[in-house]
């Protein structure tokens, strides 16, 4: 019997089976809102709206200099917004509940988010190109098609999903309310924090948020592949199990004789000479056995 501790935290109980979220009609109205509200942000920042002077309101303001003693700890907060600091943190604990559970889905959804992520994200920061505060070359420009990549912002998307997965893959109600109010406090407080930075436009961070809520309330339509992702990924497992578990026949020198199966003439010999071999009974090796020994 094992006695180490893996053994003993392995037989512990089980946590609820996770649910798998459905595409309900209030998620798709999210979903729908979500997106809405999404192409409003892009469009009032291409017609360089209100939207935009407000952006350089809140740059001209410079709240770096505003608050400068809360400068130092805001340049370790923003980490919660880095992409692979955050990815490692949640991974490890995704991982640890997919053993604990024997379940890969943990681990999946959290690989599937991050590339939505990096491809949504990704496509529209370089499409549109927009510069950072910091760079900015003309006072109410919007500063698009000039090389840029900063809208949306990554590091509030970011924080949206990474930290939101933990409430998307919640066991229970009331662990996913705590969560979700969790995740909403760290990525908006991630936004800001790179608005106070001068790294992002305002519009960057709205944009980043509704970027990122996109990639959690669309995650269910992902779900039927994670599914066949991680069935695959077992039935490899198991093929490679059975094939680890054939031992093959030693392998024969040249010019050694090979092993002759019972009941057949060696080479070289017929049926009739080869010597008739009879099945012994179990008495009979007794006999023999006191027989010997009595000599």
């Amino acid at each position: 019997m094992r006695t180490d501790i893996f053994a003993r935290l392995d037989r512990e109980p089980e946590p609820p089976k996770i649910e798998t979220p459905r595409m309900s009609r209030h998620r798709i109205a999210l979903f729908g809102g979500t997106l809405a509200f999404y192409l409003a942000i892009v469009i009032a920042v291409l017609m360089s709206s209100w939207l935009v002077t407000l952006d350089w309101k809140v740059m001209l303001f410079r709240p770096y200099q505003q608050w400068p003693g809360i400068h130092a700890f805001l340049d370790y907060y923003v980490v919660l917004g880095q992409r692979g600091p955050t990815a490692v943190m949640v991974a490890c604990w995704l991982g640890w509940r997919s053993w604990r559970q024997h379940t890969l889905r943990p681990l999946l959804t959290l690989g599937v988010s991050l590339l939505l992520l990096n491809a949504t994200v990704g496509a529209v920061k370089y499409g549109l190109g927009r510069l950072g505060p910091h760079y900015a070359t003309q006072v109410g420009s919007a500063e698009l098609f000039a090389g840029g990549d900063i809208f949306p912002s990554g590091h509030t998307a970011n924080a949206v999903v990474t930290w939101g997965i933990l409430a998307y893959l919640a066991a229970t109600p009331r662990a996913r309310r705590y969560l979700s109010a969790m995740s909403a406090v760290v990525s908006l407080g991630v936004g800001l924090t790179t608005v106070y930075l001068g790294t992002h436009w305002l519009s960057d961070v709205v944009l980043g948020w509704a970027a990122g809520l996109l990639i959690l309330l669309g995650l269910p339509w992902c779900e039927p592949l994670i599914t066949r992702a991680e069935d695959w990924i077992f039935a490899a497992r198991e093929r490679l199990s059975a094939r680890s578990r054939l031992v093959p026949a030693p392998p024969v020198a040249a010019g050694d004789p090979r092993p002759v199966p019972a009941g057949q003439p060696a080479v070289g010999e017929t049926a009739a000479q080869s010597p008739a071999r009879e099945p012994v009974a179990a008495g009979s090796r007794q006999a023999a056995s006191v027989t010997t020994t009595t000599l």
